[in-house]
């Protein structure tokens, strides 16, 4: 997984409740075996709406989706997470998570961050006005902010969560980091744990 860094690009606005994961990635795509490849079917059922904003141009790119409450709820599929992480999203910015999704989306390097709503509502008002707008999120200092400086806000994160995106840790390389220990343990294993021998 890739170390988090500062993000800054065009905002998504999806002024959308209740998002749930069967409406950002179908069911019918969860076939598939790969862990890539999800982020041209996100969204599926929305897109073929022309005036779904995802479908506007004016947001191509996007690193960062705001969205409203309750992002991510329903069925605790992985795949959400990686659809959207296809379709180049970096950050998801909402009043509140399903909480499954938000752990999927550590795992893979996906920033989920906490405003009130009323700072989401300023932060899509913002998009659908000035859609070439740009904010920052930066991890680091936990900060989210309009690229002029007109608008920064702090949020909250588990500070083991913000470490594994930091370091670009995921559950792998979580254990690998732990590899000596590992070694060490194997090499006297057999002295501590002897294997019996059948009678």
């Amino acid at each position: 997984m890739d170390k988090f860094e500062t993000v800054k690009g065009k905002v998504l606005p999806l002024n959308r409740a209740d998002v749930d994961t069967d409406q950002i990635i179908p069911a019918q795509h969860m076939k598939r075996i790969e862990r890539t490849g999800y982020g041209k079917f996100a969204f599926e059922a929305w897109r073929k709406d022309p005036d779904f904003v995802a479908n506007n141009p004016a947001y191509e790119g996007a690193p960062i989706l705001v969205a409203g409450p309750n992002f991510g709820c329903g069925s605790s599929r992985e795949h959400a997470p990686w659809a959207l992480e296809g379709m180049g999203i970096r950050v998801v910015i909402a009043p509140s998570f399903a909480d499954i999704f938000r752990n999927n989306c550590a795992k893979i390097g996906l920033l989920t961050v906490t405003l009130p709503q009323k700072d989401i509502d300023h932060l899509i008002a913002r998009a659908e006005e000035l859609p070439q707008s740009e904010v920052v999120v930066d991890l680091a200092s936990q900060t989210v902010a309009t690229a002029d400086g007109s608008f920064a806000r702090k949020f909250e994160i588990d500070q083991f969560v913000k470490y594994t995106l930091v370091e670009g840790l995921d559950a792998i390389g979580l254990t690998l980091l732990e590899a000596d220990a590992i070694d060490a343990f194997e090499a006297k294993r057999e002295d501590i744990y002897p294997e019996t021998i059948p009678a």
